[in-house]
């Protein structure tokens, strides 16, 4: 795929199962996010079914995938960005497990850090799931793709291949260089931890 920039953003477009995607990756701090998505979003999505967000999440195992329509934004800057600049947080999620931070560790200086090299494979391997998920979430459309994903979660925690508790290193999917934006600590810190995921 290339990439072209689109305003505060980096565009990607394609065709997943017959169906015209577009993939955005914002250019933006991450407490800003909604600035580089609010224009494309009234460009190209007829409602907030038609945005699917990927994201990291503190709530979640290292490693794990989990799909959700809509909820709080959990302390997440990028997230209540969006929900202030969209006007609504019922935009499709796909949520990919960072772990909570070890004893002692500011959760912002966590989500800061690169992964410990013994989680990057679990990592890596996330990654790649998110991006299955969302092509099955434009073949199969969101419930079906929602249930498949969040059910492989729980048989996966059943069966003893519950992703790798994290040492100290997590995953930043979008700020950085590799990605073009950046992030500060008091960016990182959340206003309103105690919102409900």
């Amino acid at each position: 795929m290339r990439w072209r920039a689109a305003g505060e953003a980096s565009l990607g477009t394609g065709e997943i199962g017959g169906r015209q995607v577009v993939l955005a990756k914002p250019m933006t701090f991450m407490n800003l996010s909604g600035d580089a998505v609010a224009p494309l979003y009234r460009k190209h999505a007829d409602g907030p079914g038609d945005l699917v967000v990927l994201h990291d999440d503190l709530d979640l195992p290292v490693g794990a995938v989990r799909l959700k329509r809509g909820g709080g934004t959990g302390g997440h800057n990028g997230l209540r960005s969006l929900k202030e600049r969209l006007g609504t947080a019922d935009f499709l999620r796909i949520r990919v497990g960072i772990g909570r931070p070890p004893a002692g560790v500011d959760p912002a200086d966590y989500v800061l850090t690169p992964p410990a090299p013994v989680l990057q494979g679990a990592f890596d391997a996330a990654v790649a799931a998110a991006a299955e998920a969302f092509a099955d979430i434009a073949r199969l459309g969101f419930d079906k793709a929602m249930t498949r994903w969040n059910a492989k979660a729980r048989e996966d925690a059943k069966s003893g291949k519950a992703p790798p508790e994290s040492p100290g290193g997590n995953i930043l999917l979008a700020p950085g260089k590799s990605s073009g934006g950046s992030i500060s600590r008091k960016e990182a810190r959340s206003q309103d931890d105690t919102e409900e995921v």
